[in-house]
């Protein structure tokens, strides 16, 4: 029972004595929470009392940019009146001036503006003009007199005026003449090349035998990438190399336009690639049928100076068919009439074939042609609904190339066809002619001898 007691209370006194340890602990917390507290308030208003003095010393900086700002604002409102009657009272004395130089031009005011219209107007005349490849420069004296008339209300010098009526002078007595030149031509492979050019007046620039242009807006004299027909070619190359007698030449009065339609007229072999397969095709028939008839007319001359030649003479030869067809008599002698007549026919049967070969194809051919020149019709016009179809009416360029096909393969059929049908005609009399020959002569025959008998 002590011991329990004892234990008791040694258990007591140490709860006791460790709720004293941590009373006292807690106590010491607090005391140091307190006074960081009490530190952080006076730090925080020794911080807000040096703001206000920064604040009360930018305070007086501002007021004094304020002052400032509001004497910079004063001066330029007065600055800004004082301008706009300054300005009010400019325009009364402009006005003034003005009316005082408009009763001093008197008509000389009217004189001015016809000059910068005719100025402008002039301006780009000279800019196309082919004698501005001659004579450079013009173009832009006019061009800054009219701008400067117009913009600054300039008043031209005389000088500038004797220049305008100079330069219109100049451009009328430069438009009568043909003259020589050297300048720097752009061929039409891209090279730069100094040429002697010959201008006749305002309309044609030639070199070389080739025609050339005029770009007002670069300055730059080029050959044609395509040049006109080869008679108007001719005539160049004969009027650059003339020596002041007359020549036939071309000339465009449009100033190039009838000159640029006449360059992009197709040639003739554009022409025939329009036609496409089927007018390809047309002429391959074409020129065979030309060869055989050549060959025929060439055959039938050859024969027919022969037999003229055996008609002259009383021997027979072989090497023409009327000589052979004369011996047969010899070969026969005492044969009787209707044998003779039978044995001459199949003579001439037998030299009708070799006269007449090949006539027909060409007979074949002047048929076929137009009948493909048809067919080159049909078939560029469906090529031309086929585009209506798919891009309607707007752009004719569309239907172009069926409807060339379908009229250039008509043509070319007709090329075909016309020429080989008169040639069959006349290489067939040609050959009929010779047939009667031999039939005429072997009629003779046969009278001889029904007459001997």
């Amino acid at each position: 029972m002590k011991f329990n007691m004892k234990h008791i209370l040694s258990v007591v006194a140490i709860s006791v004595l460790s709720f004293s340890a941590t009373a006292n602990d807690r106590a010491l917390d607090l005391d140091a929470l307190l006074k960081q507290l009490e530190q952080g308030q006076f730090a925080q208003t020794q911080e807000n009392k040096a703001r206000e003095a920064e604040f009360i010393a930018k305070r007086a900086e501002q007021d004094r940019i304020l002052r400032q700002t509001r004497n910079t604002r004063d001066n330029a409102l007065k600055l800004s009146e004082t301008l706009e009657t300054q300005f009010e009272e400019n325009e009364f004395k402009l006005a003034d001036l003005n009316d005082a130089l408009n009763n001093r031009l008197g008509s000389l005011k009217e004189l001015f503006g016809v000059l910068q219209q005719v100025s402008g107007d002039t301006k780009n005349k000279f800019y196309n003009s082919m004698i501005s490849a001659q004579i450079p420069g013009r173009a832009e004296f006019l061009d800054e007199m009219a701008q400067s008339m117009g913009a600054s209300s300039k008043l031209a010098s005389i000088q500038e005026i004797e220049r305008v009526w100079f330069e219109m002078q100049r451009e009328m007595t430069e438009s009568g003449k043909v003259t020589k030149f050297e300048t720097t031509v752009i061929e039409a492979g891209g090279n730069k090349v100094n040429k002697e050019v010959v201008r006749v007046g305002p309309f044609a620039l030639v070199s070389d035998g080739k025609f050339l242009e005029y770009n007002g807006v670069t300055g730059n004299v080029a050959e044609l990438i395509r040049q006109p027909a080869d008679r108007f070619g001719s005539s160049a190359a004969a009027l650059q190399a003339s020596n002041g007698e007359l020549v036939e030449f071309g000339i465009d009065p449009t100033g190039g336009s009838i000159l640029g339609l006449l360059v992009q007229a197709p040639t003739l072999k554009e022409r025939v690639e329009q036609g496409g397969l089927v007018g390809y095709i047309i002429l391959a028939v074409g020129a065979v049928g030309l060869l055989l008839a050549l060959e025929r007319l060439v055959s039938l001359t050859i024969i027919r100076t022969k037999v003229n030649k055996q008609l002259k003479s009383d021997t027979f030869s072989d090497n023409n068919p009327l000589g052979r067809v004369m011996k047969v008599k010899d070969k026969y002698p005492e044969a009787d009439t209707e044998a003779m007549e039978l044995h001459l026919t199949e003579a001439i049967l037998s030299e009708v074939p070799k006269l007449g070969r090949n006539l027909t194809i060409i007979k074949i051919i002047s048929v076929v042609a137009p009948l493909m020149g048809l067919l080159g019709t049909v078939t560029g016009m469906i090529n031309t609904f086929q585009a209506i179809t798919l891009f309607g009416t707007g752009d004719p360029k569309l239907m172009a190339g069926g409807i060339s096909q379908a009229l250039v393969t008509t043509v070319l059929g007709l090329v075909v066809a016309i020429p080989m049908t008169l040639l069959y005609a006349m290489l067939n009399t040609r050959s009929k002619n010779i047939v009667f020959i031999l039939q005429e002569q072997a009629a003779g025959v046969i009278a001889e001898r029904a007459e001997r008998s």
